[in-house]
């Protein structure tokens, strides 16, 4: 068997499905010696990660090991959670300018489908799932686009297995959005605003006369069944509302409906949110929000600035930095760089501690998973990040990633495209 037939071999088997643990994980690992980030508590010199089965079973500077367990060691590393990406359509998008690859988008009805639930057809063997893993993101969501209300976020886990696996919680949202300049179905602004009271209404009609609507003995609503019924638990407050919306006005329209109607409201974009700080902060509500553009993208961004996340941190609402809120296959293919985005951050005025909390601890408690994922502590799904600096410097790596105490690196396509072509063939003919 010749070199090159050997390597693609040993290629294809890394990439076979299932085959993606560098090893198993071990019944007990430690891993020692690091700068220890836990997000949740204060920060360990020369610290310690015990993980157990794949949950973490103690975290601190005086761990006792046991004498079975499998020593890493992780001296002048540094040590934290897995990342938290808050606003993707990983595995919903895998081709921007492909349509059959693209499942982020539900038909729905007069721009209505709040029914939608993507992860329901969530890929799990897409190729962009590697690239985002291997560089430290070990959950995310998913989140429907398009029309006023788009469907249903969920969080997915980036496990090696079914998509059944990979869904840590769903549904943890219910998507809408109040821009572009017309809004997102080309109505004016207002209209868009009384369009969404118009069905948080029929859906108050139809949680009291669902009986009669059944028996078609009531009138006819601005909605379908499916529809109606999932918006449900957003009146009931059971799950927020996440609103698409950069204007400071818009936020403002969004809050004045969280509070006539009683749900809880995310903010997702939010260009001009700094400009509302306090009021948010106020009404504790949480932002997503990026942090490496200051030109507007459109009228409705004006007010767009790097320091956005910054402000917004200190003045005490809780942030989550993300890439591009506009949805699409750029950030599928970019859900790693979101370290990057809290790295921006940090230069444009956001605390380190806050940027690190950002990407990890804050969206997982604002999608309700942080019981299980976003911080080192016992109890906790063993999602560890092992890098060889600072994280959110750009020229630091992530060198081990452990999800549910497996460690795990598959070859990415970037990977198998430099082994490809940092070699010349042995019969190459130079032209």
């Amino acid at each position: 068997m010749n070199r090159s037939l050997s390597r693609t071999l040993v290629l294809l088997v890394a990439t076979a499905p299932g085959v993606l643990a560098l090893r198993a994980h071990a019944q007990t690992v430690a891993i020692t010696g690091g700068r220890v980030h836990p997000v949740s508590g204060p920060v360990n010199e020369n610290g310690t990660v015990l993980i157990r089965d794949g949950t973490i079973v103690a975290v601190g500077a005086n761990v006792a090991i046991p004498a079975d367990a499998q020593r890493i060691d992780a001296t002048g590393k540094i040590v934290t959670p897995g990342l938290v990406n808050a606003a993707t359509q990983l595995t919903l998008v895998e081709i921007g300018a492909v349509t059959g690859t693209r499942d982020a988008q539900a038909r729905g009805r007069d721009g209505i489908a709040a029914a939608f639930r993507p992860w329901e057809g969530l890929n799990p063997t897409s190729v962009l799932i590697s690239p985002a893993r291997n560089a430290g993101v070990t959950t995310v969501l998913v989140a429907p686009s398009g029309g006023l209300i788009s469907g249903q976020a969920g969080v997915i886990h980036l496990v090696s297995g079914t998509a059944a696996e990979m869904v840590l919680r769903a549904p943890v949202a219910m998507v809408a959005a109040l821009g572009p300049a017309r809004g997102p179905t080309g109505m004016p602004r207002a209209e868009t605003i009384m369009r969404l009271r118009e069905i948080l209404d029929d859906a108050r009609v139809y949680r009291t006369r669902r009986a009669e609507f059944e028996r078609a003995q009531t009138r006819t609503l601005a909605a379908g069944r499916l529809d109606l019924e999932a918006l449900l638990p957003v009146l009931d407050g059971r799950l927020p509302m996440l609103v698409q919306a950069d204007k400071a006005s818009d936020i403002e329209a969004a809050m004045k409906l969280a509070t006539d109607y009683g749900f809880r409201l995310i903010i997702l974009g939010g260009a001009e949110a700094w400009q509302i700080a306090g009021k948010l902060a106020a009404a504790r509500i949480p932002v997503l929000t990026g942090a490496m553009n200051n030109i507007p993208e459109s009228f409705v961004a004006l007010g767009q600035r790097q320091e956005n996340a910054g402000i917004l941190s200190r003045a005490g609402v809780p942030v989550s930095v993300i890439g591009n809120a506009g949805g699409g296959d750029e950030e599928a293919f970019n859900v790693r760089n979101v370290r990057f985005e809290a790295g921006n951050a940090v230069a444009y005025g956001m605390e380190w501690n806050a940027a690190l909390r950002s990407i990890t601890l804050t969206p997982a408690e604002t999608f309700g998973v942080a019981d299980r994922v976003g911080s080192l502590a016992p109890g906790k799904m063993a999602d560890v990040v092992i890098w060889s600096g600072d994280p959110l410097e750009f020229a630091s790596q992530p060198e081990r990633v452990f999800v549910r105490g497996r460690e795990i690196r598959q070859p990415s396509r970037q990977d198998l495209l430099e082994e490809r072509y940092k070699t010349v063939p042995p019969n190459y003919r130079k032209p």
